[in-house]
């Protein structure tokens, strides 16, 4: 499954969250730090969905970017 991952730069950090499985966020020093430790709690969440029996939610989500003129 392709789930799609929204990393945000803030002002001394990155950020990263899985909107099709809520909770599933990190935060590290880089955006390569965040690559990983996402796919860590991914992987962890996902193995407590099925440790506790409960449906693996479908992913959902997808990004696009929109261009926009700033001086429109």
């Amino acid at each position: 499954m392709t789930y799609t991952v929204i990393f945000e730069k803030g002002p001394t950090s990155w950020g990263a969250y899985v909107p099709d499985l809520p909770g599933v966020i990190t935060v590290g020093e880089t955006r390569e730090e965040v690559e990983t430790l996402i796919v860590e709690a991914i992987e962890f969440h996902l193995d407590g969905l099925r440790q506790e029996g409960l449906p693996i939610p479908l992913p959902t989500s997808f990004a696009g970017a929109i261009d926009i003129d700033p001086a429109a």
